[in-house]
């Protein structure tokens, strides 16, 4: 080739250098293609190894999921990736996810941008892990559906900044997320268990993953989709299981005041989706009051997110009868008692030692000492379950107490408490769910019920 081609293609060359924008981001390499250092292997034991710069997945038989996670926990970020799957496989990348002892024996629970090469093609969706399960499909996104490549290098990119979680597959907007359920966690390649009928040793690669944790602003990019928002709405499955909203999270429309035909003209706010009893000085009932369910429930499972102001008492009482105590104070039914234990002073008291703690059944039975409890102005979850007089207590997915509604030792408990004045006190079939005026700022949302009789 002589000189002067020589020449002209270098040019061509400069030309088009000149037209690639360069990526001046500050991304942080998590896959350094030579070792693990920085992952460890949560979950199942399927096989995690590096071979030719990529991490490698291979599935093995009789284990559950397993997700190899990054040592460090991170918030807000934006990280790109690269991943190439079997077809008959099923894997995820969890963003913002946790292990814990006292969730499930140490279960991996968080978002997961899923990884589907099956014929349904939700790749790049959003998946609740051990938790709320669908949040985000690609049923409705076809171009993101046809984006994935079988058999080939895919390329996500997975934008968590505040409640919002965006992601691309190839560069195709894929799903748009606002949600507020978990802010922080690790980062963690998922190999997904596998059944007695399919191939162990299938297998899944990831290389060039990195991360941006600084100057967000600056690099995220555009989406073109609509949100899906999830407060104070039900998810896929919720809606397939039989779940159903109890406040809508605009008005007062399925609530009244506990002693009114409607709801309290003042006690009580909403805003942005966010229902608040307001501080009146802690005296009980004595603002806007309680406010109960229209309708009656007997066999249900509740869940509430509750948020406490410091020292403040409140609770979510069930199988209220609002025809009982006319008198002072709040309407009657069974408590899961809502306090900051560390400032309010009836944490130490009650006729059952530690029964006014929070999630314990008022008056009766203490909730495990245990018990997960995020800090005050951080988001709680209280989660009921009431089925053929079995009743269980759960606080952010941990089961703290459970008992026998109507049985002999339930009774004697009530013998034994300030309730003992009240017949047959809790062993109506059916009644209203109450939230309490204590006289102290909480706030609550996404109150959803299952009926289950």
């Amino acid at each position: 080739m002589n000189k002067l081609k020589l020449g002209f293609l270098a040019l061509l060359l400069c030309w088009a250098c000149a037209d690639s924008p360069k990526d001046d981001a500050p991304w942080i390499e998590l896959s350094h293609g030579t070792t693990l250092n920085g992952w460890n292997q949560k979950g199942g034991e399927a096989n995690y190894e590096v071979n030719g710069g990529a991490i490698v997945g291979s599935t093995v038989h009789d284990t559950p999921n397993s997700f190899l996670t990054t040592d460090k926990m991170y918030d807000d970020f934006i990280l790109e990736l690269d991943y190439k799957v079997d077809s008959t496989m099923n894997s995820g990348i969890q963003i913002r996810s946790n292990s814990f002892p006292h969730y499930q024996n140490g279960r991996v629970h968080g978002y997961q941008i899923e990884i589907d090469p099956s014929d349904r093609a939700w790749s790049a969706g959003i998946y609740d892990e051990g938790r709320r399960g669908w949040l985000v499909t690609l049923e409705d996104n076809p171009e993101a559906q046809k984006a994935f490549k079988q058999n080939d290098w895919n390329h996500y990119r997975i934008e968590a900044i505040g409640d919002t979680i965006q992601t691309w597959i190839n560069g195709v907007p894929a799903a748009h997320l606002i949600d507020d359920k978990t802010a922080s966690g690790f980062i963690a390649l998922q190999v997904h268990s596998i059944g007695k009928d399919q191939k162990a040793g299938t297998e899944i690669a990831w290389k060039n993953v990195k991360i941006l944790t600084d100057s967000l602003s600056k690099y995220n990019k555009e989406m073109p989709l609509a949100p899906v928002v999830t407060k104070n709405q039900l998810t896929i499955d919720e809606e397939k299981n039989g779940w159903q909203l109890l406040w809508d999270g605009e008005t007062t429309v399925g609530w009244r005041g506990a002693r009114l035909d409607d709801f309290p003209d003042k006690g009580w706010e909403i805003n942005d989706g966010v229902l608040t009893v307001l501080s009146s000085g802690g005296e009980e009932s004595a603002a806007g009051g309680d406010i109960v369910t229209t309708e009656l429930y007997g066999d249900f499972e509740l869940k509430v997110d509750f948020k406490l102001t410091e020292g403040a008492n409140s609770g979510i009482k069930y199988y209220v009868d609002t025809d009982l105590n006319k008198g002072p104070g709040s309407s009657i039914g069974l408590e899961y008692q809502i306090l900051d234990d560390e400032r309010h002073p009836d944490a130490k008291l009650g006729n059952h030692e530690g029964s006014r703690t929070v999630a314990s059944l008022y008056d009766l039975i203490q909730a495990d000492i245990n018990k997960p409890i995020n800090p005050i102005r951080e988001w709680n979850t209280a989660h009921i379950i009431s089925k053929d007089n079995h009743v269980e207590h759960w606080l952010n997915g941990t089961k703290v107490l459970e008992y026998e509604r109507k049985s002999d030792a339930y009774r004697k408990l009530v013998s034994e408490s300030k309730y003992e004045k009240w017949p047959n006190f809790g062993e109506a079939d059916k009644g209203h769910i109450l939230l309490q005026d204590h006289g102290d700022r909480v706030s609550f949302k996404n109150i959803k019920i299952k009926p289950l009789d």
